[in-house]
């Protein structure tokens, strides 16, 4: 499955604060939104489930929203700073297998999706944990060591 571009990627840390690359990420996503609008969503793929980022000091918290996924029809790879949850949703087709259910309406979206974000900082990979609970996918990825924030205290 494709990676696709995060829908909340500003507002984590200025720019300045995450180093020349992450600077140059934030800086492409802030172009593709300015040549697609709004719709950039859409264009690359549309119906994909909204997440939400933060960080304590100890920790980086991802949560994704996917009802009606099970969640072993869910992948997650880390890959460096760059978290990719991926999986599908069942569409439920007309059969007589299922009552012989007819359908008038059909909003809800099926399919496979795809989402890659690129974490605020580096984490321990061995020790990363993820939880499913209500349809909702919350993925804890503990800091590394080198990311943690270290109080300085200042001598008079």
């Amino acid at each position: 499955m494709a990676g696709t571009l995060t829908k909340r990627m500003s507002g984590l840390l200025p720019a300045v604060e995450r180093g020349p690359i992450s600077a140059l990420r934030h800086e492409m996503d802030d172009l593709v939104g300015r040549f697609f609008g709004e719709d950039k969503e859409q264009f690359f793929g549309g119906g994909l489930p909204d997440l939400d980022i933060s960080e304590t000091d100890s920790a980086v918290e991802v949560k994704m929203d996917l009802p009606g996924v099970k969640p072993e029809e869910v992948d997650i790879d880390l890959s460096g700073d760059v978290l990719t949850v991926s999986g599908e949703r069942k569409e439920e087709k007309e059969s007589k297998e299922n009552g012989g259910r007819k359908f008038h309406r059909v909003e809800r979206r099926y399919g496979s999706f795809s989402r890659s974000v690129w974490l605020p900082c580096a984490v321990q990979e061995g020790k990363v944990d993820a939880r499913y609970h209500d349809g909702v996918l919350t993925i804890t990825l503990p800091k590394s060591e080198a990311s943690k924030s270290k109080k300085i205290k200042v001598k008079a």
